[in-house]
């Protein structure tokens, strides 16, 4: 290695990389103690550089210096390589260059989901369930799903080719495909779970999540909706600016959405409903989980607090620390954590991360019950106790569905989706109301013991009980609706068994007796005002 990046790795660890970015001519004012202890940590990496036992390179070791050191910070402040800062940036805009596809590694495979309607990859009739062997003639076996997908993006009006393997052919489809403008929806189903039921999934928090979450709530309306269902179940959070937008939409005006607060004066800042949304006035159950994080607990927090939606599922993650991204030399990024999120009641969404490994293994989730610790209660906007310092607790409790370990294996194994493209493939579905019956069930159990997947016996064990085929019925009927209609018709079909969204829509009536309650503290305030 040249000694000019030997000097900028080592000298500038703290100085170039971290501190260069934040504080720029502010490091001239560096203090003697300051500089000591860059001197020592210098000293280390040159010796651990040329004393090692194998050959490590300068940028490993700071790289990994970098990562232990902001562990001892807390669980989401973190360090950006290029790579990942530049994979961050893309994932925040609201549409990139591509094909036109959900992938995802399917038994070791690269395996289409489902082409997006109207993309490059769906008018070249690429299909769901399709293996992409070869991008550019490099073999897709070795490469991690984020490796994949990189090579699959490029500029607008570039062509890549690919190799597509296709159950039933024998040979591979060889294609170029044009890459063109893609979407990125975060609002990934919006439709009627029945005449008066509208249905929304929103994924994430991006730059047009707001107007999504906007366009699908006119839509629904336009279909005659009047109740509606939020799904955030798994969404990871994202931009709080978004987070604010949507909630603007389900909140009074003048409503505190959320605020953070930090040691520094600009972090401490509240956010509050614009106005700019006409109201909603439908009752609103949200579904949540231990995926449902950061932004998504600012929305689901701020509905609960202001008694505008009843929260429904199992309690979220408990992630509110608040993230400032600064951008570093190198092309490299610092996410620090510079506040904590706490709702419009006063609740710390944060949970409790003294043990790391409770933290990520979710051990404790929830807000802590008397006798772990002290309970922090707070009050709804209606008097309603909601506790802190735990995420978001449901204010009804609803467990998922528990898969048996023999339907856990055929989903790991891709047995489901595999079968599906094969019987499409055959029998060309041409309705939405198809289901399978008997009959497929026993081509599905022949299917699976010719693949040498799990043998009849198994078979016959696991369906033993009453009741037991019934689940994969349900998946065999997603997959070959999704082969031959696409993603809104797998989720319906799955929706159809899924126990916490069959919860939700029987709680609705108590969601409406919460808006009833709503609304006459409206009045009240109002009569109060004048």
């Amino acid at each position: 290695m040249k000694r000019p990046w030997k000097i900028a790795a080592v000298a500038l660890f703290t100085l170039s990389l971290l501190l260069g970015g934040l504080f720029g001519d502010r490091l001239l004012a560096l203090t003697d103690e300051a500089r000591d202890t860059l001197r020592i940590y210098t000293e280390l990496v040159n010796i651990a550089h040329d004393r090692y036992g194998t050959e490590v390179s300068y940028k490993d070791l700071v790289y990994a210096s970098i990562q232990g050191m902001l562990r001892t910070l807390d669980p989401h402040t973190s360090f950006l390589t290029p790579e990942a800062y530049s994979g961050m940036r893309e994932k925040q805009q609201s549409s990139f260059f591509g094909l036109g596809i959900l992938v995802g590694i399917r038994d070791g495979q690269l395996t289409v989901i489902s082409p997006i309607e109207g993309s490059p990859a769906s008018r070249m009739g690429i299909q769901a369930g399709d293996v992409i062997s070869t991008i550019e003639g490099e073999p897709t076996d070795a490469m991690t799903l984020d490796e994949a997908v990189q090579r699959l993006k490029g500029p607008k009006g570039t062509t890549v080719n690919i190799s597509v393997v296709r159950r039933g052919r024998a040979e591979p489809l060889e294609m170029t495909v044009t890459r063109a403008e893609i979407p990125q929806t975060t609002v990934r189903q919006s439709y009627m779970l029945d005449a008066t039921t509208g249905y929304v999934q929103l994924t994430e928090f991006s730059r047009g999540t707001g107007k999504e979450m906007a366009q699908a709530i006119d839509g629904l309306r336009e279909k005659g909706m009047k109740r509606l269902l939020v799904d955030l179940r798994n969404n990871g959070g994202g931009l709080l600016d978004q987070a604010i937008e949507v909630s603007d939409q389900f909140l009074p005006e003048g409503s505190l959405i959320v605020e953070t607060r930090g040691r520094t004066r600009e972090s401490r800042q509240s956010y509050h409903a614009s106005g700019k949304y006409s109201e909603l006035d439908l009752p609103v159950v949200v579904l949540v989980n231990e995926g449902t994080a950061s932004a998504a607990e600012i929305l689901s927090g701020a509905i609960q607090d202001h008694d505008v939606g009843l929260i429904v599922g199992k309690p979220s993650w408990g992630k509110g620390l608040v993230q400032t991204v600064y951008s570093l030399s190198y092309g490299s990024g610092l996410a620090l954590t510079t506040a904590k999120y706490y709702t419009p009641s006063g609740r710390l969404i944060q949970r409790d991360y003294s043990s790391f490994y409770d933290y990520y293994a979710h051990n404790g989730a929830g807000a802590p019950k008397p006798g772990e610790r002290e309970v922090e209660v707070y009050k709804t906007d209606l008097g309603r106790k909601v506790y802190g310092g735990g995420g978001i607790t449901p204010d009804v409790d609803v467990e998922s569905e528990d898969l048996s370990p023999f339907e856990q294996f055929l989903l790991a194994r891709n047995a489901y989706v595999n079968f599906a493209v094969e019987y499409y493939g055959r029998h060309q579905v041409k309705s939405l109301d198809w289901k399978p019956g008997p009959a497929v069930l026993q081509e599905f159990t022949e299917w699976v013991a010719k693949e040498k997947i799990a043998t009849a016996a198994e078979f016959d064990k696991a369906f033993a009980e009453p009741g037991s085929t019934d689940f994969s019925l349900l998946q065999i009927r997603a997959e070959v609706l999704n082969s031959g209609f696409g993603q809104e018709a797998r989720h319906r079909v799955l929706a159809q068994g899924d126990k916490q969204i069959a919860a939700a829509v029987g709680l609705f009536d108590k969601a409406g007796e919460l808006l009833a309650q709503r609304k006459a503290l409206d009045r009240k305030d109002q009569r109060a005002a004048l």
